[in-house]
């Protein structure tokens, strides 16, 4: 008799849950739904968030790439630098205003 009895308890409480427990038990399961919706919003936006800090990280090295690399353009044509490597590496020096040629296009 008491097997029967725990038999007969646990189908009297799974009848109750799907009958009478029907609207908890549906609000339970909403709960949870949307308590894993917000898991999941909250990971994909923080995997978001970390892109967003790399992508910033790697354009902050490349701006101050682009910085380091203008200022090494600047210094390497300085007018009196290009003159002086002419100067010297080349031998060249400025022709004389008589020796000058004037070359117009039309």
């Amino acid at each position: 008799m008491s097997n029967e009895s725990k038999h007969n308890l646990a189908k009297l409480i799974g009848m109750d849950i799907i009958t009478v427990g029907r609207v908890p038990l549906l609000v339970l399961l909403l709960i949870f739904a949307t308590a894993m919706g917000v898991v999941f919003a909250t990971h994909h936006t923080r995997q978001a968030i970390n892109q967003k800090d790399v992508a910033l990280q790697e354009r902050e090295r490349l701006d101050n790439e682009w910085r380091n690399l203008l200022l090494e353009e600047n210094a390497l044509s300085e007018h009196s630098r290009v003159q002086a490597m002419a100067k010297r590496e080349l031998d060249m020096k400025r022709p004389d205003a008589d020796k000058e040629v004037v070359v117009s296009l039309k």
